[in-house]
């Protein structure tokens, strides 16, 4: 199926491994030239050297405000113009509420919450006037259901999905479409602490009813079609992929 991508240009942010890279690889291999997102430049290299001629590399630290702003303008420098960004940069910092910092708090929501919307935002001043456009925000499925320990994680998750569902509305007429992807356990680097233990993968497994983690090969391409006009008419959506997890009763 062509999901007719070529000629398009995304923004990716945490596009330097697991969701973020297979994001960012699905869009480039149907065509589209991507503006890769992390904090280093090193992280970025290994996917820009595969795809020389339709990635570039942009560092931005997703608590700075204006660098997060500045990616929108960056895209259309480097590419000509911009119509899918994938909020996909977050943190998860683990630990009992009541032992956290506000800080701590402050930051996780900056980085889930506060940089999509500034980016989404700045996106608007491009998409909006050509009529078009596609705004993925990767939430997750603590965002649906909530999980002790991760509670900063959870709220900022479940904040970002109802950002999407309220700009989809207010963006539907303008030929923007707004969703969000909510994935649940995949074979990443951030889920390691799960997958290096036989006993706690074991554990973990036992709970998702596909008897298995996912593979980041396959959020890939679920990124490209909300972000192809074949989806045109999906808005408002919320995604989940995780294996029939949050569908138990």
């Amino acid at each position: 199926m062509d999901l007719q991508l070529r000629g398009k240009v995304a923004i990716v942010t945490g596009a330097s491994r697991g969701l973020g890279w297979a994001a960012a690889e699905a869009l480039i291999q149907e065509g589209a030239s991507v503006l890769l997102v992390a904090r280093t430049r090193e992280a970025l290299e290994d996917l820009h050297g595969r795809y020389p001629d339709r990635t570039a590399v942009q560092t931005c630290d997703m608590r700075d405000m204006d660098a997060v702003a500045a990616l929108a303008d960056t895209a259309v420098e480097v590419f000509g113009r911009l119509d899918i960004v994938v909020n996909n940069a977050g943190i998860a910092p683990a630990g009992r509420f009541d032992e956290q910092p506000q800080k701590l708090w402050d930051e996780v929501f900056d980085v889930n919450v506060r940089a999509p919307a500034v980016l989404t935002r700045a996106a608007a001043q491009h998409l909006l006037p050509q009529g078009s456009g596609k705004i993925i925000n990767i939430a997750s499925t603590s965002g649906l259901k909530g999980k002790p320990t991760l509670v900063a994680y959870s709220s900022s998750k479940g904040a970002l999905v109802q950002f999407t569902k309220a700009l989809a509305g207010e963006w539907a007429k303008k030929g923007i479409q707004v969703n969000a992807i909510a994935p649940g356990a995949f074979t990443t680097d951030a889920q390691s602490a799960v997958t290096d233990s036989p006993d706690v993968l074991a554990k973990r497994l036992r709970k998702i009813p596909a008897g298995r983690m996912g593979d980041p090969a396959e959020f890939g391409p679920l990124v490209a079609y909300l972000a192809s006009p074949l989806s045109d008419f999906v808005t408002g959506s919320v995604a989940v992929i995780d294996g029939g997890e949050v569908s138990r009763l």
